[in-house]
């Protein structure tokens, strides 16, 4: 019998095997089981399937999957589609990284502890804190853990935060306060952007912290400056998620009176990945260093005078006393935060700068595009970055609109009205720099096209789709 690299059991090793453990058949080894509840039958799978075949079907499967190497994505809620250098995938693919799961013998990991400094370093100075850690699962936990740093910090048990905040960040958050007894208030949005006033109402000497998005949800940027120093005349902490890339343009928010900065560095150099997984990152200033989840790497000097890498910082609790432990991350996302230390130490200052632009300028323009539809208009006046909403059509079908673009090789925007009902009818889009002017110029049209019922035919979209096919022709 030919063995199979992956399977490569024989029937002469079953036999073997059963043989030293003295059973006769497979059916043996599950007699302790009462047969009145064992399983009798075939499972019910496909007949087995030769390595080609297998392969075959396979990449047939993934292949029905509309993603960004395929259509032109306009999707974005938390994860961008961002052009990736392609030394990103040669320098994490080395063995050396790409099997490093955590330094527990940083001794003997200097060049992984490395990596990580560059990573810790680079977010410092986009983020304008004075200490980054490690990385983090995502930017979702990374926000529930500056929420639970913020109360152990104060000794307060309430924490508000907007209703911009992305909502599965918002749910995650609500989960850890559970276990941990927190009491979460949500502030409403007023035209895109945190409710000042609300937020004014509602915090007291109970507060612990202010959790904002910025740019947030709806991709609005928020005026950090004044929810900061509301939080502050009340001894809380000010927690900001942002953007890392929009940061290249944006002022950090360690400037704008920020405690504790999270957020995701997937725009870092990180693939989509059809959802993950992706990389979180936690900035603090000075006075919260030692409460920091996860660790912290140093450099420093042996005593020969050579520069080295060290856990300068990690909680022990986390790994031998974990009744008493301050958080859940006690590893970090190595790899990816390796990722976007490529990404950030390839494109520099002015690369970073001139992204961000680029994510500014081309959203803008497919903003002012999309307005001249009859019928569209803005959902929100605040200023935004890479990503705004629109307020469709009134009576808009959102699943023939979804299914139409797909159709004409485009992944739609978001639809607020699964998170916001008050929001039903309104389409979050993101505009990345990947995004030519071709393609937004065809979005529009076909976007155009799917929302008029009245004018819309099937034809139209294999019209639009062969337009588009043939332009990607020409540019193959």
């Amino acid at each position: 019998m030919k063995q199979h690299r992956y399977l490569p059991m024989t029937e002469q090793d079953q036999a073997e095997m059963l043989r030293v453990v003295g059973a006769s058949s497979i059916d043996d080894l599950f007699s302790d089981i009462p047969e009145a509840i064992r399983y009798k039958g075939e499972l019910p799978l496909s007949s087995r399937l030769d390595e080609r075949a297998l392969t075959r079907h396979l990449s047939g499967l993934a292949g029905q999957n509309a993603n960004t190497d395929t259509h032109a994505s306009f999707l974005g809620a938390g994860i961008y589609d961002h052009h990736i250098p392609s030394v990103i995938q040669h320098i994490t693919s080395r063995s050396e990284f790409y099997t490093a799961y955590t330094p527990y013998q940083p001794e003997v990991s200097q060049g992984e502890l490395q990596a990580i400094f560059e990573f810790q370093s680079y977010i410092c100075e986009l983020t304008g804190m004075a200490v980054a850690n490690a990385s983090m699962y995502d930017g979702a936990t990374a926000l529930a853990e500056a929420g639970s740093l913020a109360a152990a910090a104060t000794r307060r048990k309430q924490i508000i935060v907007s209703r911009t905040v992305h909502p599965e960040a918002r749910q995650v958050l609500a989960a850890y306060a559970r276990g941990l007894d927190l009491d979460i208030v949500e502030i409403d949005c007023a035209d895109g952007v945190t409710d000042v006033k609300a937020l004014t109402a509602a915090i007291s000497e109970q507060t612990a912290a202010v959790l904002v998005q910025s740019p947030n949800f709806f991709g609005a940027v928020e005026n950090l400056k004044p929810m900061a120093d509301l939080i502050h005349a009340h001894k809380g902490l000010m927690v900001v998620s942002a953007n890392p890339l929009a940061l290249g343009l944006l002022e950090a928010p360690g400037k704008q009176g920020a405690d504790i900065v999270v957020g995701d560095a997937q725009p870092l150099g990180i693939s989509s990945s059809l959802g993950g997984p992706t990389c979180g990152y936690f900035a603090v200033s000075q006075a919260h260093m030692r409460r920091i989840p996860g660790r912290i790497v140093g450099q420093t000097t042996d005593r020969n005078g050579k520069r080295g890498f060290v856990l300068t910082l990690q909680a022990r609790e986390q790994h031998i006393r974990r009744e008493k432990a301050t958080s859940n991350i006690c590893s970090n996302q190595a790899l990816l935060a390796l990722s976007a230390s490529v990404y950030l130490s390839v494109m520099g200052r002015q690369g970073i700068a001139e992204v961000a632009e680029l994510n500014l300028h081309k959203s803008r323009y497919a903003l002012e595009q999309l307005l001249g539809l009859k019928g569209v208009t803005a959902s929100f006046t605040a200023p935004t970055f890479n990503e705004f909403a629109l307020r469709l059509p009134e009576g808009t079908d959102m699943n023939k609109l979804q299914a139409g673009l797909l159709a004409a090789g485009f992944i739609g925007g978001y639809e607020l009205g699964r998170d916001y009902e008050k929001y039903a009818g309104h389409m979050l889009i993101a505009v990345t720099e990947q995004r030519t002017k071709e393609e937004i110029d065809q979005f529009v049209h076909i976007l155009g096209d799917c929302y008029d019922t009245h004018h819309r035919t099937r034809s139209g979209y294999t019209e639009s789709r062969s337009r588009i096919q043939s332009k990607s022709d020409e540019r193959a």
